[in-house]
């Protein structure tokens, strides 16, 4: 029994040190950007309809290797928009990230990647691209001045 609790943990813990920190509150992200010296990273997405941006998650987003290095040089915010019933957003949150399509993703672009500063001014912005990981990051990185 001890073994089985103890795989347990240990898989819960890889699972959870490897796991991305995504911001869904911009105030937040603000916050933790100013406290860090980090630019953000905000994502438009749709989660569970739009292809580009599932490719996106799982080549570049979901990978070790950006997530290792998204943790100590990004604020990664999520403004998802998902269609599927089943995966609905509380309407709070879906009010939060309709705040932010107007103010920053006006054209309703999946995905959509902007890069900013803690007070929201506006260094890039990029999309899907067929990138490995550490291209991405370049991608990312040439828009900080």
């Amino acid at each position: 029994m001890k073994k089985v609790v103890f795989i347990l943990c240990a898989i819960l813990y890889i699972n959870v040190s490897f796991a991305q920190d995504w911001q869904t509150d911009f105030t937040r992200a603000q916050e933790l950007a100013k406290a860090k010296n980090l630019p953000i990273v905000l994502v438009f997405q749709g989660s569970d309809w739009c292809a580009p941006c599932i490719k996106l998650d799982r080549s570049v987003w979901s990978t070790e290797e950006f997530r290792e290095y998204a943790n100590d040089h990004y604020v990664m915010l999520q403004a998802d928009f998902p269609r599927k019933k089943s995966n609905a957003l509380p309407i709070e949150q879906l009010n939060k990230n309709k705040a932010l399509a107007e103010k920053y993703n006006g054209n309703g672009i999946f995905p959509f990647v902007v890069v900013m500063d803690a007070t929201g001014k506006v260094y890039g912005e990029t999309s899907y691209k067929k990138l490995s990981p550490v291209e991405y990051i370049n991608e990312l990185n040439s828009f900080i001045e």
